[in-house]
């Protein structure tokens, strides 16, 4: 039995069936997330009272760097992936949502860049 109507069934309007991924992504960087920053908040206190060289040589080590990449990587994108809730649901100016995304989701995507461009970097000590 078809509860649509037939209107409907002509739009083509009814679930875009995302939802469930979007919602499954979000848990999923959150679940990556509590390692990863239990991590960063064990590290963070002697990286702040390093030096530069140890500093350098603590983030240019390969399981260090791979850490800080996976941390950056999922916290952009988990909060890129909350904004969009926020503000699919309280945004209601149609080019005001659309708009907000775009800028959520750009600025997400240069803050990763800058971020492991800055992670490169520091690692091969250009």
């Amino acid at each position: 039995m078809n509860l649509r109507t037939p209107l409907a069934t002509a739009r083509g309007l009814g679930s875009a069936h995302s939802g469930v991924h979007h919602w499954w992504v979000q848990r999923l960087t959150a679940v990556a997330l509590i390692p990863l920053t239990i991590w960063f908040v064990w590290i963070g206190p002697g990286l702040l009272a390093a030096d530069f060289d140890s500093a350098r040589a603590f983030v240019g080590a390969p399981f260090n760097a791979l850490l800080l990449a996976a941390f950056v990587v999922a916290l952009f994108w988990h909060a890129q992936l909350g904004l969009q809730v926020v503000i699919e649901d309280y945004v209601h100016t149609r080019w005001l949502e659309i708009s907000l995304q775009v800028l959520v989701k750009f600025t997400a995507a240069l803050g990763v860049l800058a971020s492991l461009l800055a992670l490169v970097r520091i690692s091969l000590g250009n």
